[in-house]
């Protein structure tokens, strides 16, 4: 029988993934992370996507927010919270736990759980522990959740700076003398600890940079141009981590490249070169959110040297097993050579930072930066791969 001429169903019209917007979080780095899902949130393309965002107060809890990005700017000099942006001071969001569901759900006290809809890719814009360090993903795997990024093991890495320049060392790049102290050696002895960094600063001068292993944003960094200040930096790193790192200082340009992936696989960026600013002993947090030190894109530097620093780009990017994307942080030392200072695999996305300017002088605008980043996700399994 011939069903030329019987009626024939419409076709349901396709639906748009669905993307969670998942920012704040528990770090001190909280405001900055608001702050990037506000430029994500004001860029994403709406035709091509529907957008839930969803804040993590300070405390942790899961908050649905306004979906309105001007609330989400550094303003008056002072970074926005999440906590006043969230639509309930009770209710909170949960994420699907079986891979099968993707199902988010809204509840508040005394009330029937709200469904909110499928989920189909998670862009998570947190930066620092509980966030970008792989406690996130690892959540995110479970629920079988596509996600933006770096997975468990890439974001742990690159998280913790003492194992991140162990990896980069084992395949061969180059990175500059540092030395961690982890919290028992503080605990066990805290005058040895002390006598560790202090040898150290004897065998590589002064000054030092002691910073949390496991922070970024510059946040919790202090420059040591000699003893007299050592006591107070380490307090301020502890403050922030208890596991804190000192590096040497090196003398030369700081280089960034940023690493996208591509249907094909990794790509650099055009360089960039982050001036010594003005106002500050170095590139600290207020330099590069309050005061908005600029960058120069593209990096002034040869044929030869742009090329070689994109490619340690994407070396550094594969020896970290990343995925998405990394802003390479470089020094071009008094020799010459590329020294390779960290990697963020999730760097900031405000319209001031660094990793979507490089992109967007090789070619790939804001917008389309979002959009490969959600692709990619989308193209890629959860689990094993």
């Amino acid at each position: 029988m011939s069903t030329e001429n019987l009626p024939q169903s419409p076709e349901q019209p396709r639906r748009k993934p669905r993307v969670a917007v998942v920012f704040g979080g528990r770090s001190s780095e909280h405001g900055i992370s608001t702050v990037t899902a506000g430029a994500v949130l004001g860029a994403i393309d709406r035709t091509r996507y529907d957008v839930l965002p969803i804040g993590i107060t300070r405390e942790g809890r899961w908050v649905l927010t306004a979906d309105e990005p001007e609330r989400m700017a550094i303003t008056d000099r002072r970074t926005p919270e999440v906590a006043e942006l969230a639509e309930s001071v009770e209710g909170g969001v949960v994420l699907p736990v079986d891979p099968g569901n993707r199902e988010v759900v809204y509840s508040e006290p005394g009330s029937v759980p709200k469904a909110l809809g499928e989920v189909d890719v998670v862009f998570p814009v947190l930066h620092g522990p509980y966030g970008e360090d792989g406690t996130l993903q690892g959540l995110l795997e479970l629920s079988g959740v596509p996600y933006v990024g770096a997975g468990v093991l890439a974001s742990a890495v690159g998280q913790d700076k003492e194992y991140m320049k162990r990896v980069f060392t084992s395949f061969g790049l180059k990175v500059g003398p540092y030395v961690a102290i982890r919290p028992r050696e503080w605990d066990r002895d805290e005058a040895a600890a002390r006598r560790k960094i202090v040898d150290f600063a004897g065998d590589h001068g002064w000054p030092l940079f002691v910073k949390p292993a496991r922070a970024g944003s510059s946040i919790g960094i202090t420059k040591v141009d000699d003893l007299s200040g050592l006591d107070e930096a380490i307090a301020e790193a502890r403050s922030h981590d208890p596991k804190i790192l000192v590096e040497a200082a090196i003398r030369g340009r700081e280089i960034e490249c940023g690493v996208l992936e591509f249907e094909d696989g990794p790509r650099a960026s055009v360089p960039a070169e982050i001036p010594p600013p003005d106002a500050h002993a170095y590139y600290d947090f207020e330099a590069k959110y309050i005061d908005s030190t600029p960058g120069i894109v593209p990096a002034p530097l040869t044929e030869e040297q742009t090329a070689e620093v994109r490619r340690l780009a994407v070396e550094a990017f594969e020896a970290a097993s990343c995925e998405g994307l990394v802003r390479a942080d470089f020094f071009l030392d008094e020799d010459g050579e590329f020294v390779i200072n960290e990697i963020n695999t999730m760097p900031g996305f405000t319209p001031i930072s660094m990793y979507p300017q490089m992109w967007q002088a090789t070619g790939v605008g804001y917008t389309e930066l979002i959009d490969r980043l959600v692709q990619a996700a989308l193209r890629r399994p959860t689990g094993l791969r």
